[in-house]
């Protein structure tokens, strides 16, 4: 990435800010929103995998920290602070994924990656719709959940981008409050996972692209730390409606380069 005009770079630190902007205004998005974009500047994936990972470790664990450091010291019925990560559904739904996520992670099995992922932006899109019109999808069953889970831990391991799907599973048990840092914990795991595999497979990992697009990143972090806040204190449905509007807009994109490239 060092022959590039200087345009390029312009768009791609842009780009970054956006994708700070997305992750910590909503806890996820930041590499299913922002990769497309930096493959229409840059068409090498495996250049900005590294640099988005990074920047999910980074600033996921910072905003947990900070949430938990500041927040008002009140007990709940155990008597231990509450904190703002719901660690116990956390390790019920990393229990799920954690073996789909090793097989993407390692390519075990090979799935048809356009139908895989047109099956994932329709359901998606379900979902999205029916929190744009406030009448939230519910499976009702604990298997519909289960499938979800582990389609979304596989992709997350082919790639990054399985948030949407894990989204709309967890969307429904987690109160706002939770949700974003629960997911940010979720996002930690998973990409600790990534890194490594990219470590042993002797990925160029861009460090030194980071003294650039961190700060980069971090001007969108603390914009959507703010957008966060005003969600937070917004009604419980307007919260959902802009989340079902990113997972419209995530999918339909999604679907639309599918259909382009078929």
């Amino acid at each position: 990435m060092s022959d590039l005009a200087l345009y390029q770079y312009v768009l791609i630190g842009l780009i970054f800010v956006w994708s700070g902007f997305v992750r910590s205004g909503l806890g996820f998005g930041g590499a299913v929103l922002s990769l497309p974009f930096l493959l229409l500047v840059v068409d090498q994936p495996l250049v900005f995998l590294p640099l988005i990972a990074v920047h999910l470790l980074v600033f996921s664990s910072l905003t947990i920290w900070l949430n938990n450091r500041r927040r008002p010291q009140t007990e709940g019925q155990s008597g231990s602070v509450v904190s703002t990560v719901d660690w116990q559904y956390l390790w019920r739904i990393l229990a799920i994924m954690i073996v789909p996520k090793m097989i993407g992670v390692f390519g075990l099995i090979t799935l048809p990656s356009d139908i895989m992922s047109l099956i994932i932006f329709v359901i998606v899109a379900v979902y999205s719709l029916s929190y744009i019109l406030d009448r939230p999808f519910r499976s009702g069953s604990r298997t519909v959940d289960v499938v979800f889970l582990m389609l979304g831990g596989y992709v997350s391991g082919t790639s990054l981008i399985g948030a949407p799907l894990i989204i709309a599973v967890v969307a429904q048990h987690l109160p706002k409050e939770k949700l974003r840092d629960t997911l940010f914990a979720l996002w930690f795991i998973l990409v600790m996972i990534k890194m490594g595999a990219f470590v042993w497979l002797g990925v160029d990992l861009q460090l030194v692209h980071h003294l650039w697009l961190l700060p980069c990143a971090t001007l969108g972090h603390f914009m959507g730390v703010y957008a966060h806040d005003r969600l937070l204190k917004a009604e419980t449905p307007v919260f959902f409606r802009v989340l079902g509007s990113v997972l419209l807009i995530v999918s339909g994109f999604g679907m639309a380069q599918i259909l382009a490239s078929g």
